[in-house]
């Protein structure tokens, strides 16, 4: 029997956002940037590797350190962050990991036998003259196709006094992603650029109008027809465009998913920023890897992943953020769960994009972590979870509990536990009779409940604000 599966799905103190994922003899393979735990910045770390089986997306393992920033010689101190990777299998067999850093103008590559790494420098990508492409280029995807190789990415235009990576100030003048195509040994540019969707400055008429590019080019081909993700400027969506040639054009095709589930719910069902990820075939199914954000900032980003259908049109409808992602099917719900695995949660007021610098809302609640020196032993739980303040499990097979249980710490009042809509009336209510500082349990029982449902807590402190770690259902 396969261990369940849930979103995140790697251990809750690892922090990979901007997923490529890729399957390679029998693994799939997550590529990503690598953020830290209270970051302050994105990307932070060095790159890491996880990999799991095909047949069970539930085991994920630790591959290593994969690349060091430090390993190319613009960055030998250091100081520049690597920014989302790509990774492909080359004609001769090794595998090229595709980045690029802080302020630096290439697009980087290395190189190893395995698709784990370790990757070794292998050079920039540019011209054989050593000339390289115009502008800034971030956020590479790369693919290796039966006619060429071809490499997509984003520009900008630097402007003295912004760093790369203040996109936000170079929105309204980035043109777009573009693709250009490599020689044999994956590094040489052999052709001019071109554009395959277009950015705010290009998109009006376009069907890229209300979805423009900003960034995360990542690349796919699916039945013959070649489908490019990306970020679009709304931040917290992956859209996706299609074509039958890798060089397009491109047609817009809609949204795949978005941190938010905006487009699919009158509000926003989780706070948002960014997004980045991709999609892949793992044994048939097919999934979108993207990103959460933990911390109540824009930083501490978290790997998630959920089923999407292609129809035969190609068409990919969106899909809802969800707890059982990359699961066979809902999450049994007699079992122990930590609160992390929620997937809405919204304060006192609306769930909304979290602001990029202070002011910040005092009421938002959000994902934090304890304090122990191994990251190993640290552990995720909701925290200020204030007056009106809600969470929700998506989705939980019921078989008959007839007791619900939480731990929680930090105020006296009561949480209601309600199913499939917030409007709906509580199935039990627990009440919390004493202040406590320490994580303390507290059981009520509810009418037995059968069948697949959202579960939702609702916190009701009669002050202050409470810290949510773990819930369980039990007959």
């Amino acid at each position: 029997m396969r261990n369940l599966a849930f979103n995140p799905y790697l251990p809750s103190w690892e922090y990979v956002p901007d997923g490529e994922p890729h399957v390679f003899n029998g693994r799939v393979y997550v590529y990503g940037s690598h953020d830290r735990a209270h970051g302050t910045k994105y990307c932070e770390e060095d790159y890491v590797v996880w990999s799991a089986p095909v047949d069970d997306l539930s085991t994920w393992k630790y591959e290593g350190v994969s690349y060091r920033k430090s390993q190319d010689a613009a960055n030998s101190d250091g100081t520049k962050l690597l920014f989302a990777p790509d990774v492909a299998c080359g004609p001769d067999g090794r595998y090229y990991l595709y980045y690029g850093l802080s302020d630096i103008q290439y697009i980087g590559v290395a190189v190893s036998d395995s698709p784990s790494g370790p990757f070794l420098f292998y050079g920039h990508v540019q011209y054989a003259d050593g000339s390289l492409p115009a502008g800034l280029a971030f956020d590479p995807g790369i693919l290796v196709d039966e006619d060429g190789i071809y490499l997509y990415y984003g520009i900008s235009p630097k402007i003295e006094g912004k760093p790369t990576g203040a996109y936000s100030a170079l929105k309204e003048i980035m043109p777009g992603a573009y693709m250009i195509k490599l020689d044999k040994d994956m590094k040489t540019a052999i052709s001019d650029p071109v554009l395959v969707a277009n950015g705010y400055c290009s998109a009006k008429g376009t069907g890229f109008e209300e979805h423009p590019f900003f960034e995360a080019s990542s690349i796919r081909k699916v039945n013959g027809r070649y489908y490019f993700i990306y970020s679009s400027l709304q931040g917290h969506e992956l859209c996706y465009a299609t074509a039958d040639a890798p060089e397009g054009p491109f047609t817009f095709g809609g949204v795949i998913v978005s941190n938010g589930d905006v487009g699919l719910f009158e509000e926003p069902t989780a706070y948002m920023a960014n997004n980045h990820g991709s999609i892949e075939c793992v044994d048939g199914q097919y999934y979108i890897f993207y990103h959460r954000h933990t911390h109540g900032r824009h930083f501490s980003r978290q790997a998630c992943a959920e089923k999407i259908q292609i129809l035969e049109d190609g068409r990919i409808p969106q899909v809802e953020i969800t707890s059982c992602g990359l699961n066979e099917g809902p999450l049994p719900a007699a079992q122990r769960y930590p609160s992390y695995i929620i997937c809405n949660l919204h304060g006192p007021s609306p769930a909304e994009k979290i602001p990029s610098k202070p002011p910040f809302d005092e009421t938002m609640p959000y994902l934090t972590e304890t304090e122990e020196v191994e990251k190993e032993k640290r552990v995720l739980y909701l925290t200020n979870m204030q007056k009106q303040a809600a969470c929700g499990v998506k989705y939980l097979q019921f078989e008959g509990e007839t007791s619900v249980r939480i731990k929680i710490k930090g105020a006296r009042g009561t949480v209601k536990v309600l199913l499939d809509s917030q409007d709906s009336s509580p199935v039990s209510q627990i009440n919390v009779d004493t202040q406590q500082t320490s994580w303390t349990s507290y059981t009520a029982e509810l009418e037995a409940v059968y069948g697949k449902h959202a579960v939702y807590f609702l916190f009701e402190p009669e002050d202050g604000a409470m810290d949510f770690l773990e819930f369980e259902f039990d007959r």
